[in-house]
């Protein structure tokens, strides 16, 4: 095989590839041998056929396939061998072709800029570690204490109050009649919060242990019998108990009934988990300064067709009008996010950065915790979409990149109070506030592809015969 380059016109190359009809011949003999012992034909016994009768019956069908595997190889190849990274999918120009000849053709290929990665560790940013007062952690439990529903039941002579918990059994009737899902035991509601019926659970005020109390309360209009809907219904309610809410004492039992080993080791998590919550917001304003840096970076030429592909991407939910009026300042924020993910694409293939399917499946699952009883429908999605799943690759490898960086780079390590981190996340937000383009700029994941060792062949977006 020989390669050479030709017309190069700044990243708009042509690469020639010329393969001799020897090569060519060989590709077919071993097609041919390939076969025979598959093929039937009358009057030969089975891998007898002769070479002749094979090629005059199945010849074109065979070069067929050979032409598009050797095109496949050899188109990989030669982009390996011309160090050359396409930016988009090359065009085959087949020039001379069929059996018994040479081949040859020509991919002409846009390629990807040479990026300059060296200044990524001159980068300064902003890097924050807050210090949690133990007043917060304090405050953190007792708020924690306080949502944990501690009943204690109170003297029988006493009257239920709002706030109380009263247990009940009820039968319902209506027009005296019983009806379907009319009758339950041991329903427990607290007094005020009107979460069962509504004006339901203000008639129980007042009740003692062992009453009888007759509730009248319309049915919802979501009554799972819909014949009983919006209907007037009379509760007859025995009263077992009424409990009143009580202060969770904060001790060394509250803090296992947390998973923690003692009071002490709860206090040590919740700072954790407090400072982690800061930590994961703060990082965010990190990368937001890495990234920016990047922008400022020199690339001496971006891809028309890439620029094309992200204003496309930017415009998508706009009418036509309103693209074209905008298209200019798209233009220029599609130049700054490609230019990023070039950067950061050769930062992590320099670094031998790669994305591995435990480290993927890892990231699934953190979707799934995120959605609590709707994890069948997230695993279908990511089963059903390949592309979403290899975005979520996509964006665990932006996170290696930047994490990396951010160990070479240049930290202006800050000691913060809690106080301090939440006004200059205050800050962030109203900035972004104030400058929704700019917003919409920043947050949107860089485009970056995961690291491939191998070059994929191009398929011919057009193939001309000459």
């Amino acid at each position: 095989m020989k390669v050479t380059i030709e017309n190069i016109k700044g990243l708009n190359k042509d690469i020639k590839v010329f393969i001799d009809k020897k090569t060519m011949n060989t590709h077919m003999d071993k097609k041919y041998e390939e076969i025979k012992n598959t093929i039937n034909l009358k009057g030969f016994r089975p891998g007898k056929v002769p070479k002749e009768i094979l090629k005059r019956q199945f010849g074109k069908a065979l070069f067929g396939e050979v032409l598009d595997k050797v095109l496949k190889d050899t188109s990989a190849k030669a982009l390996v061998e011309s160090k050359i990274k396409p930016a988009g999918q090359p065009k085959l120009d087949l020039k001379i072709y069929g059996e018994d000849k040479d081949l040859e053709y020509v991919l002409s290929v846009i390629e990807l800029p040479k990026v300059e990665t060296k200044s990524v560790e001159d980068i300064k940013f902003d890097e924050y570690n807050v210090k949690i007062d133990a007043t917060e952690t304090d405050k953190r439990i007792n708020e924690i204490a306080k949502n944990q529903n501690n009943f204690k039941e109170i003297s029988p002579e006493i009257k239920s109050a709002e706030g109380n918990l009263v247990i009940f059994d009820y039968k319902a009737t209506i027009n005296n009649k019983e009806f379907t899902g009319g009758e339950a035991k041991n329903t427990q509601l607290i007094l005020g919060k009107d979460l069962f019926i509504k004006g339901f659970d203000k008639q129980l005020i007042g009740v003692k242990k062992d009453d009888e109390k007759i509730v009248e309360a319309t049915l919802p209009e979501n009554y799972p019998q819909k014949e009983f809907a919006n209907k007037p219904a009379k509760f007859n309610c025995k009263i077992i108990s009424v409990k009143k809410s009580v202060d969770v004492k904060i001790d060394d039992d509250f803090a296992k009934n947390l998973g923690a080993k003692d009071l002490s080791d709860l206090k040590t998590l919740i700072s954790k988990q407090i400072n982690d919550e800061f930590k994961n917001s703060l990082d965010i304003l990190s990368k937001k300064q890495i990234l920016e840096a990047i922008e400022k970076f020199k690339v001496d030429e971006i891809p028309e067709n890439l620029i094309a592909e992200e204003v496309k991407v930017l415009s998508q939910e706009m009418s036509e009008e309103e693209a074209k009026k905008n298209k200019k300042n798209f233009e220029e924020t599609a130049k700054k996010r490609i230019k990023v993910g070039l950067i950061l694409n050769e930062f992590g293939e320099q670094n031998n950065i790669n994305v591995t399917e435990q480290e993927v499946q890892g990231e699934v699952q953190k979707q799934l915790r995120m959605m609590p009883g709707q994890e069948k429908m997230v695993m279908e999605f990511y089963q059903k979409n390949p592309s979403a799943l290899a975005s979520l690759r996509g964006n665990v490898y932006e996170e290696k990149i930047v994490n990396l960086i951010k160990s070479k780079a240049k930290p202006n390590k800050k000691n913060i109070t809690k106080e301090q981190a939440e006004k200059i996340l205050k800050d962030s937000h109203k900035h972004d506030h104030d400058h929704p383009k700019d917003k919409k700029i920043e947050t949107k994941k860089t485009t970056i592809k995961t690291k491939n060792p191998k070059s994929k062949a191009p398929k011919a977006k057009k193939v001309s015969k000459k």
